[in-house]
């Protein structure tokens, strides 16, 4: 198990990992995040009654804000100049769920998903802190990586 552990070194010790030997490739991510709350709550961020403004514009600009950062909010993490990050949100009012969809793209030597789950986490915090004036019971209950192609193996979250 330790010598899969590829941010530890030979002594146990954290490390950022080298990847310069890594073929340059294209790669992408696209993460989940899901915002529970009632459904008079996602009502309100539906139509855009949110006293705080726009949930959904304010939760994208952050999320794609957040991918952008990633790097210097998660140590080991690369800084990549990434291609392409999008931020999208879902709301079922009727079962009271904003689904939040973030995709990051990027050409280089290590792959996004740490950028596509930062966007999809922080865009979901977003929409807490838009919505905690009407409702304090609002529940981020999943962030999740959905696939991720790229690199030496692809995944897909079911497959």
């Amino acid at each position: 198990m330790a010598d899969q552990l590829t941010h530890l070194d030979e002594r146990g010790q954290a490390r950022m990992v080298d990847v310069g030997a890594k073929d340059v490739t294209q790669r992408r991510a696209v993460a989940r995040a899901l915002v529970r709350m009632t459904p008079a709550t996602a009502a309100a961020i539906a139509a855009g009654n949110a006293p705080k403004g726009d949930v959904l514009a304010t939760a994208r600009i952050a999320g794609i804000q957040a991918a952008k950062r990633t790097s210097e909010l998660i140590p080991l993490c690369h800084p990549l100049p990434l291609d392409k990050v999008t931020v999208d949100a879902e709301v079922d009012a009727a079962a009271g769920v904003v689904t939040i969809t973030a995709e990051a793209r990027v050409t280089a030597r290590t792959g996004v998903e740490m950028e596509a789950l930062t966007a999809a986490s922080v865009a979901a915090l977003t929409v807490y802190d838009m919505v905690k004036g009407i409702e304090r019971g609002v529940e981020i209950s999943s962030v999740a990586l959905l696939e991720k192609t790229g690199g030496k193996s692809d995944y897909a979250r079911g497959s």
